[in-house]
């Protein structure tokens, strides 16, 4: 009974859920102690190693658009991710047809010369790839969660620092 307890204590620290908990804990975290976040524009991220890694990927490099692009991601995770406009939807629905209808051809001229023995192993194929693809995905997202989370953590600590109440709350 105490090893399965402290298994499952081991496997919900490597849980989605709790990635995503200590996500949201430390945004939730970081907007209550930034009071002022105009006070974050024009700091740049370089003085921060954990966020100056974001620097490349944002067209600002300061720590306010930063500060919105954390809080921009817990609102997608809350709530979901936002509606596309119409056009863009529109965009991405012809890419899909596109993508599919060249994919239905190659597979229908191929399946039409396999036995349907094949078939059953594809079916069994395709079953293991989603499995794999999930676990992928799975991974990455608590690889991201948790980086996000830390610069989220480091982002409220400069904060602190910039406004001269660094040692608090630690």
């Amino acid at each position: 009974m105490m090893m399965q307890l402290h298994t499952d204590t081991h496997n919900q620290k490597n849980s989605l859920f709790t990635a995503m908990n200590r996500f949201l804990g430390a945004v939730n975290n970081m907007d209550q102690t930034v009071m002022v976040p105009s006070l974050l524009r024009d700091v740049p991220l370089d003085e921060d190693r954990e966020l100056s890694s974001m620097k490349s990927d944002m067209d600002e490099g300061d720590m306010y658009s930063y500060y919105q692009l954390l809080k921009s991601i817990r609102t997608d995770m809350e709530w979901g991710v936002r509606c596309a406009t119409a056009e863009e939807r529109r965009q991405e629905t012809m890419k899909i047809s596109r993508m599919n209808s060249t994919t239905s051809t190659y597979s229908s001229a191929s399946s039409s010369s396999s036995s349907s023995s094949s078939y059953e192993e594809d079916e069994e194929d395709e079953d293991e790839d989603l499995e794999k693809q999930f676990q992928y995905h799975l991974t990455g997202l608590q690889g991201v969660l948790s980086k996000l989370t830390q610069q989220a953590d480091s982002l409220t600590k400069r904060y602190k620092k910039e406004i001269g109440i660094g040692g608090w709350g630690q």
